[in-house]
């Protein structure tokens, strides 16, 4: 059997992969573009990707391909209309991340609740050494507890953030996108009334038609200004442009993001231009990629090819 990784690098180089040898010949590509995806598949058996588009352009003339593995739980990129009519299966892989997501949240919470990054700057530039206070009090900052904590996707990633914050002490309500998902110990309020009663407001939502440009400029104006507005979703659930207007009119007091609209970041992003440059804190969709999450998550990928191979070839 032979096993190709399409885009190798999307889950890390530091990463052990050698389990995989015994299921056969493997053979690695950092990246693969849509274009040299046909030669590269064309005598695979199972193939590993991430983001690679796979469809009739790509792999449609590897005769011997059974089963496609993505390295992650979406799975926009793939034809299933396509893979269907050639009998090819295809796994995803979900709740590898929810600690290292939730995690990351509040990572980037408290950088910018406690205005972190001023502290940090004010003590390596020196200022703090030639102060005649031990205390600096120029950027105030509040307890997280008794404060509101709205969560738009109440999934396993919001279910977790709204566990730790309930332990910070946080009252936590929900919005959910769907209108079809509810929940018993989580209080469920309408959108406008999260926007309008939430000190934290936190995406852990898909991106699909109940989402796509849900939190624009009228939305933004609904929330408090000294809210802060976290974004573990995906990126289009934001309208960028619109968030850049708000956070530099002072509509909202940050933003959290690790997700964008476009990535890598595109080169005339509206956060590039921020007039407040310190009221965002933006990490490049690093949330789900600890290196205990990714671990999991090929062991998980090791495991449906496992499985797979046990029903193709029963005892």
């Amino acid at each position: 059997m032979k096993i190709v990784f399409l885009d190798r690098k999307t889950i890390g180089e530091d990463l052990d992969l050698s389990g995989f040898n015994r299921f056969g010949e493997v053979v690695m590509y950092d990246f693969s573009m849509p274009e040299e995806v046909p030669e590269r598949v064309k005598d695979a058996d199972v193939i590993v990707l991430n983001k690679t588009r796979i469809d009739e352009n790509t792999v449609g003339e590897a005769p011997k391909l059974k089963l496609v593995c993505v390295t992650a739980t979406g799975t926009n990129n793939l034809d299933k209309d396509f893979l269907a009519r050639r009998g090819i299966e295809w796994r995803n892989v979900a709740g590898y991340s929810t600690e290292t997501v939730a995690q990351h949240t509040f990572a980037l919470l408290f950088y910018l609740f406690e205005h972190l990054g001023y502290y940090d700057e004010y003590v390596k530039s020196g200022k703090y050494a030639g102060d005649k206070l031990f205390t600096h009090f120029e950027q105030n900052f509040h307890e997280l507890a008794g404060k509101t904590w709205g969560i738009i996707g109440l999934g396993a990633i919001g279910h977790r953030v709204a566990e730790i914050a309930s332990v910070f002490g946080c009252k936590v309500q929900y919005y959910s996108t769907s209108g079809r998902n509810h929940d018993d110990k989580v209080k469920e309020v309408s959108f406008d009334e999260l926007l309008a009663t939430s000190d934290i407001v936190s995406i852990h939502a898909p991106l699909n038609e109940d989402t796509q440009g849900l939190i624009n400029l009228e939305a933004l104006k609904k929330m408090k200004s000294d809210a802060i507005l976290l974004n573990l979703g995906r990126g289009p659930i934001i309208v960028e442009e619109d968030l850049c207007e708000a956070l530099d009119a002072g509509e909202i007091a940050g933003a959290g993001l690790d997700v964008l609209s476009v990535e890598p970041m595109r080169k005339d992003s509206p956060f590039l231009k921020l007039g407040h440059p310190e009221r965002v804190m933006i990490t490049p969709h690093i949330a789900w990629a600890s290196i205990e999450a990714r671990r999991r998550l090929m062991k998980i990928i090791e495991g449906q090819i496992t499985d797979w191979m046990a029903e193709e070839k029963p005892e």
